[in-house]
């Protein structure tokens, strides 16, 4: 079939800023509030130490990016045909099963954000209930996914608000705490060795660390943006468009996190942070009200943003790994991401209500991303090796050295939480009286895929 379409970027030689969007609203999916939280507690805890570790997350994420980007560039059909045409149905099934849980099963963190932002400023709210406005959005989100016709560009522009939004939020904050610039530039400097606060020498293995790691290096995003790619309409004329739309996405994430992550390193150094409450509380008698405010601002940003985000990454895989279409004009990916919104909603709105305990959704979600995550990644690291599909532009040596690397860190992870994590949450499951999550109250995580908790 010939190729009509034009790349924006030969017909106009616009400058690259104006030619970005996948990478965006990838950003937007991994910045949610258990990124927030992970971040202002490592700054809390570690002060400017662990730096380096987001630059070393932002560049992994960066390379899975661009091999999403590529493949989706390469080729006119989606992940699960190639898989299912090369291997079977039944892996592009897996795949896309998994990541529609593990997608569902954190979507209420998102829901909790929102309602987090606004509990903040419950007593402005003319007296309606907060967890209202938790269904409101969701509606909301429901109606946006269906009710245009150009899904995809209504979604880039509405995450380039949401983006500047939390830079500018942020960064002000980041401001207002006025970091250290010396102890700034050190955290980017490795410090394997050293003990850092009240941590063992060389332990690597540290939960907040894993959880930095987690929330930046997101596989089932990076898989998604060979979604966004085609969706965008590219194709291998624009390639050169998809490797800085990856970048600038990758760039945008570690930006953020890093500002997060030095404001509370600057702002509320040995404060214990167990929800995004806290850190909207502590940031207060820093930096007063207005500061707070723009905290929340970015907050909601961040959490309404994966709302859209993260609930069509889960709906569009798994329809396309059923094999029921992968556009924005086809049906079942948006019913399936519908789906993941209402899932979210009813279980944020157990959680927030009737002291649900969330803690077998937890484990079984922890469960799906032990299977799913490195599956994920081995999926896109192998369809991008390969020439029949990717022809000149397949993976060269150094790139596939660089996935290896990012590949084996997501199977370290991946023990990491059905070794420790998984038994500590049935551990919890077994005590007399298990901990139930309170409005407010900390987001349960996993070091491994989501962005969410």
């Amino acid at each position: 079939m010939p190729d009509n379409h034009e790349p924006d970027s030969l017909q106009t030689g616009r400058p690259w800023y104006q030619r970005i969007g996948p990478g965006v609203i990838t950003a937007c999916v991994v910045i949610g509030p258990g990124s927030i939280l992970s971040s202002s507690k490592v700054g809390a805890t570690n002060g400017f130490s662990l730096l380096w570790v987001v630059a070393l997350a932002v560049g992994f994420m960066m390379v899975y990016m661009t091999l999403g980007a590529r493949l989706g560039v390469a080729t006119r059909q989606s992940p699960a045909t190639l898989l299912t045409e090369r291997v079977g149905r039944w892996l592009a099934v897996l795949i896309g099963v998994g990541v529609f849980f593990i997608s569902a099963a954190f979507q209420f963190g998102n829901n909790i954000g929102v309602h987090s932002a606004f509990k903040e400023y419950e007593n402005v709210l003319a007296g309606i209930e907060v967890d209202y406005l938790v269904i409101l959005f969701n509606v909301l989100a429901i109606a946006f996914v269906f009710g245009f016709k150009n899904l995809y560009r209504a979604l880039e522009k509405l995450m380039m608000v949401f983006v500047a939004l939390m830079l500018l939020s942020f960064a002000i904050n980041l401001l207002f705490a006025q970091p250290s610039p010396k102890e700034f530039f050190a955290g980017f400097i490795p410090v394997l060795g050293s003990k850092v606060a009240g941590q063992d020498p060389g332990n690597l293995l540290d939960i907040s660390l894993l959880a930095l790691v987690g929330t930046t290096f997101v596989i089932t995003a990076a898989y998604n943006q060979t979604y966004l790619v085609q969706q965008k309409g590219w194709n291998k004329n624009d390639l050169k468009d998809g490797l800085i739309d990856a970048r600038v996405g990758s760039v945008i994430m570690g930006l953020i996190t890093v500002m997060l992550m030095s404001t509370a390193a600057a702002a509320l150094r040995g404060q214990e942070l167990n929800s995004v409450r806290d850190v909207a509380a502590g940031l207060k008698p820093a930096f007063g009200e207005s500061g707070r405010l723009l905290f929340c601002l970015g907050l909601f940003s961040a959490a309404y943003s994966s709302f859209l985000v993260n609930s069509m990454i889960g709906g569009f895989i798994v329809a396309d790994g059923l094999g029921l279409g992968s556009k924005t004009t086809d049906f079942w990916p948006k019913a399936f991401t519908a789906a993941v919104l209402l899932t979210g909603m009813v279980v944020a709105l157990l959680v927030l209500r009737n002291n649900f305990n969330p803690v077998p959704a937890i484990v079984a979600a922890q469960a799906v991303t032990v299977l799913a995550a490195p599956l994920v990644a081995g999926a896109l690291w192998w369809l991008t090796t390969r020439e029949d599909i990717m022809g000149k532009d397949r993976n060269q040596p150094t790139v596939n050295v660089l996935a290896g690397i990012g590949f084996v860190l997501l199977l370290a992870m991946a023990g990491y939480t059905a070794g420790v994590k998984i038994p500590a949450n049935l551990q919890k499951l077994r005590a007399p009286k298990p901990q139930s999550a309170l409005p407010g109250a900390a987001m349960p995580d996993t070091p491994l895929a989501s962005r969410s908790l």
